[in-house]
């Protein structure tokens, strides 16, 4: 049990490694009637216990989507390192002040004119329940010259690391 405890750790911190320099996921909550909607979000931080925030407009549409169904997934992407990462949690809105005061940003203005002290500012706290990330940490022309390397030759492709965690 602890060995299996220390393992998740491990892979959480692998995990949070992985987002925590890449600012923008692509949001998606889950519709009344069930349709997935997405829309980038910038997140405000990641913290060591897996828990993601985001700031809000505390009336907005996928506020009151969360309120209806917590499912939640964000899916970020390096292009750049191949790096892909989806994360599959639940999603609570949250007015807390002292939340809010410790990861407030002033570039948050733009879209809370009256700043901390907005009326509609409030709070997304993402629990990750699992993820699953792509990594190869080769260039695309390595990875690309390995995958035509496979085909010619019959031997598998080494795409990368491909790695699921269940928290």
């Amino acid at each position: 049990m602890e060995n299996q405890q220390s393992e998740k750790q491990g892979d959480l911190k692998a995990l949070i490694d992985k987002i925590k320099d890449i600012d923008t996921a692509m949001f998606s909550t889950v519709e009344p009637d069930g349709t997935i909607r997405s829309r980038p979000m910038r997140h405000m931080t990641v913290q060591q216990d897996g828990t993601i925030w985001f700031f809000t407009g505390y009336e907005s549409g996928k506020s009151h989507e969360i309120k209806q169904d917590s499912h939640v997934n964000l899916s970020y992407a390096k292009p750049n390192d191949t790096l892909y990462v989806s994360v599959s949690g639940h999603a609570q809105v949250l007015r807390d002040q002292q939340k809010i005061d410790e990861l407030w940003n002033p570039a948050l203005k733009a879209w809370f004119p009256e700043g901390k002290d907005d009326p509609n500012i409030g709070l997304i706290k993402v629990t990750i329940d699992q993820a699953e990330y792509w990594d190869t940490p080769n260039s695309a022309v390595v990875h690309l010259f390995g995958v035509v390397k496979a085909a010619l030759t019959g031997e598998p492709a080494r795409p990368g690391e491909n790695k699921k965690i269940n928290l």
